[in-house]
């Protein structure tokens, strides 16, 4: 798994050929506080039973707050046999302070 920083992400978004599936794993009411544009809301207790639907061979970013839960979904995507999963350290927290200041932060 690739850890990347938020602005790491931010540039790697802008520059990609083909855009990753963007996988938020937190919970409903924080995805409603703020999220990364394009983003998908799986909750991360909602992993396992959603995985089938998921395409292994897409580049998938894992966000979650701060980056710990997501850190655990991407291992648990790679055990799944995910090729190319990048977890966002620091999660939507970083990604407010260092790439989006005007997102809502909680």
């Amino acid at each position: 798994m690739r850890r990347f920083s938020a602005k790491d992400l931010s540039e790697h978004l802008r520059s990609c050929d083909s855009p990753p599936l963007l996988l938020d794993v937190r919970e409903p009411w924080e995805y409603e506080k703020c999220r990364l544009e394009g983003s998908e809301l799986i909750p991360m207790r909602q992993i396992p039973m959603a995985v089938e639907k998921l395409d292994p061979e897409k580049e998938t970013v894992v966000i979650c707050h701060h980056g710990i839960r997501s850190r655990q979904v991407g291992f648990y995507l790679e055990q799944q046999g995910f090729k190319d999963v990048i977890n966002l350290e620091g999660g939507v927290e970083a990604w407010a302070q260092d790439v989006d200041p005007g997102m809502n932060q909680y």
